[in-house]
């Protein structure tokens, strides 16, 4: 946890400085797919964060996503993972995901500008975000699998 802390902070003090040094955050495109328990299976093409100039950018100040996207968080430590809202203009359901795939919470509806920290509720790898609303009306759920390479 205090890797991950040091991390956030790092970040958050850093983050702006580096993303204006090297240009706009450019972030790699993949597809992932959610299989629920309940037999559904979606996909979403997504976006992928996972250097520390991405990681710190994520989806800040962005206006409009397609329903079908969203961005996977690469987090590279398997930890109980903290993110809040601020300068993101979208609201967001956040899917903590664990190293083999399974969702093990999820944080419907966060709200847009928002310091409240978020938190995994147990450690994971990876962070999906998506739409607001969208993991109700498909029925996703915590235990359900989130397939993509970075999961075994």
């Amino acid at each position: 946890m205090i890797r991950y802390v040091a991390l956030l902070f790092l970040l958050l003090f850093t983050g702006p400085a580096l993303a204006d040094s090297s240009g706009p955050v450019v972030f790699g495109r993949s597809e992932v797919k959610i299989t629920t328990v309940g037999g559904g299976s979606y996909h979403f093409n997504i976006e992928v964060a996972e250097t520390p100039d991405q990681l710190h950018q994520g989806l800040m100040f962005r206006d409009t996503m397609a329903d079908d996207a969203g961005m996977l968080f690469l987090l590279g430590v398997n930890e109980v993972a903290s993110f809040w809202m601020r300068n993101t203009f979208l609201p967001l359901d956040m899917l903590f995901i664990a190293h083999d795939g399974r969702i093990t919470n999820i944080h419907r509806n966060a709200a847009p500008g928002s310091t409240a920290i978020i938190s995994s509720t147990e450690p994971v790898v990876s962070v999906l975000e998506v739409n607001a609303g969208i993991t109700a009306r498909l029925g996703i759920h915590a235990g359900d699998r989130v397939v993509h390479p970075s999961f075994h």
